[in-house]
């Protein structure tokens, strides 16, 4: 007797309920949102899984089984909470919560591969299948499997759900087509998650089930199986270890990115007199006076300050005619400008675009004629204000030397940064041992692969 195989390592299927629920799907997004979080996690965790595999693929030319296992769950949980809700709407059976396959209208299976190829997976994941995340793009939008944010099988099933409102019938050729793209979407997924090296066609098979083709004889001699894990053995205790490791896996992913940024900008940033700055703004108004919004040094005893961090701070200015640049308490500054026409900051950053005009009159002298300036400089051309931020509040203020209308000058702010490196050095640490953290948890909580024969898997 012969039987048939899928043409593809993917095997996606969904049979469409004959009695569904012309209401139900009204509060489909709600009944879902239990599944939503908790896969929230577990595609986080897929995600680092994926890279663990793209290494060991890379290295050994095998995509570790158990976590392969792991990866086909999420997609397989995924497909059934998709197919119950915007991705089919294809029954009304409430998907159970597990990785493992089970007796459910939607159905999804990824046959292991022996081998992979470890030039394959440098490129497949993003060039190879740049072509396929175009169409998929088209079929799926921004939608997950849980919820819809447009393409055309939202559409489509949104088309369906409001005839199945009024008919009481779901029309089976568009169940068949969404079926088909979700078919091509979750190909996609596989390849891209590096579990299989063959390409998805460029076909859109269309249908409850898989096309078959090439057959085989029922009884002949069978190749021994690989060693397997079986589903079941994935319970929720192992996949909540796994989605911790996970996590924390993420968090040291973060800590490395952001300790080897600050590594990087500290030794490849800073300029010739060893600041950091952030780039020059054009400032210019008609009025008589830039005044930003509040710095908060910090207060004495403090364990860390702003002070601390910044270590020397550094205002340049450049303009053609003479400017005055100058930092002072709050109330001191409005005491002198309060009254006078003038932009106004939000906050010590705020950029030149983002200064809100007050009106007023002229300011009562020269801003150089003040004694509130704890740090100043005045000139044209380049000039250069230096500071050791000290506790408690500040302002900047920009005027005319003389204190006419019309300021003009282009001001670029930076600081010192003195412990930078050390802080990066410190992330990076840190983040490592959480690496090997995360680590030593996926590794505990992946069951460990045993050969099993025929018979017994049967049994």
């Amino acid at each position: 007797m012969s039987v048939s195989t899928p043409t593809y390592p993917v095997r996606v299927e969904g049979h469409l309920d004959p009695q569904l629920s012309r209401w139900l799907w009204l509060v489909k997004w709600l009944l879902i949102i239990p599944h939503v979080i908790v896969l929230a996690f577990l595609w986080i965790t897929f995600a680092i899984v994926s890279v663990v595999a793209f290494f060991s693929i890379l290295f050994t030319g095998r995509y570790p089984r158990s976590l392969f296992e792991f990866n086909v769950g999420v997609m397989r949980w995924s497909w059934r909470v998709g197919f119950y809700a915007f991705s089919a709407n294809g029954t009304d059976r409430y998907p159970p919560f597990t990785l493992a396959a089970v007796d459910y209208p939607a159905t999804l299976e990824v046959a292991y591969p022996e081998r992979l190829s470890r030039g394959l997976v440098l490129i497949k994941w993003w060039l190879l299948a740049l072509p396929h995340y175009l169409v998929v793009a088209v079929f799926a939008g921004g939608m997950g499997y849980a919820g819809w944010h447009g393409g055309l099988v939202a559409l489509l099933v949104l088309i369906a759900v409001v005839a199945l409102l009024f008919t009481g019938r779901y029309p089976k050729s568009i169940f068949e087509f969404v079926l088909g793209m979700n078919r091509w979407v979750l190909r996609v997924v596989a390849y891209a998650g590096l579990m299989t090296d063959e390409y998805p066609p460029f076909r859109l098979d269309m249908g409850e089930s898989e096309p078959a083709a090439a057959t085989f004889v029922v009884g002949a001699p069978a190749a021994r199986r690989p060693a397997a894990v079986s589903s079941r053995r994935w319970g929720a205790g192992r996949i909540t270890v796994l989605i911790v490791g996970g996590l924390i896996g993420l968090v040291s992913l973060a800590g490395l990115a952001a300790g080897g940024a600050g590594v990087v900008i500290d030794q490849t940033q800073r300029n010739s007199a060893g600041y950091l700055m952030s780039g020059a703004e054009d400032y210019t108004t008609n009025a008589y006076a830039f005044v930003s919004g509040t710095y908060k040094g910090g207060a004495p005893g403090d364990l860390v300050t702003l002070s601390d961090v910044v270590g020397t701070a550094r205002i340049t200015s450049d303009s053609a005619k003479p400017v005055f640049v100058g930092i002072a308490a709050p109330a001191a500054v409005d005491r002198y400008l309060g009254a006078v026409s003038r932009e106004q900051g939000n906050s010590f950053t705020t950029p030149a675009s983002d200064y809100t005009l007050h009106e007023g009159g002229a300011p009562s002298t020269a801003p150089a004629a003040q004694h509130m300036w704890v740090a100043s400089a005045s000139g044209s051309g380049s000039q250069a204000l230096t500071w050791k931020p000290k506790s408690g509040d500040w302002k900047v203020v920009l005027m005319n030397a003389d204190g006419s209308a019309g300021v003009s000058s282009t001001i670029d702010v930076g600081g010192k940064f003195p412990n930078l490196l050390w802080y990066g050095a410190g992330v990076l640490g840190v983040a490592f041992v959480l690496l090997l953290i995360s680590g030593g948890v996926v590794f505990a909580a992946v069951p460990k692969a045993r050969a099993t024969s025929d018979e017994e898997e049967i049994r």
